[in-house]
This record gives structure tokens, sequence and C-alpha cells, in this order.
């Protein structure tokens, strides 16, 4: 895997902003891995559930992944934010 650079995130939140789904995933990516950022497991879970609402399978088998790893409020709060994002 690629290192993400923090230019790079930026890049991947704007372009995420504009419904750009490699995007979504790209984030879900950083956070989950640590690339770039801290790893943020509620924050990967937002972006892949938000990457799998647009179809990417991949990123519907990293977020259940991840579910394994996180409490139930965990999730929701992951939850809680990706139905946020989309609301803006």
């Amino acid at each position: 895997m690629a290192c993400i650079e923090i230019d790079d995130l930026q890049l991947f939140e704007t372009e995420a902003r504009k419904g750009r789904i490699e995007a979504l995933y790209n984030l879900g990516l950083a956070y989950s891995t640590g690339q770039g950022v801290l790893v943020d497991y509620i924050a990967a879970h937002k972006w892949f559930n938000l990457a799998a609402m647009k179809g990417v399978n991949e990123a519907r088998a990293w977020r259940a992944q991840l579910s394994r790893e996180m409490s139930s409020g965990q999730i929701a709060e992951a939850q809680r934010q990706a139905r946020e994002w989309l609301a803006h």
C-alpha cells in the first residue's frame, strides 16, 4: 500500500464532498491503517460506510472487519457521523 500524505488526505476530503467514490474509500483506508493520520476506527467506519453505500464492495468488507474490532457504541457513533456527513 502506498503511503498517503497529508496533502492527499485534504484532496480526498475535497473530492469526497464532490461525491467521488474513490475518495470515500481512500479516506477509509487512511483512517483504518494510520496512513497520514492517527488510526481512527470510527472515522474509518464512517468513510467505508459511505463508500459501501455507493456500491464499493471492498468498503463493505473493510467495514465488516472493522466492526468486529469496535464496540456497539463506536459503530453507532460512526453511523451517526455518516448520516451527519450525508446531511451536509
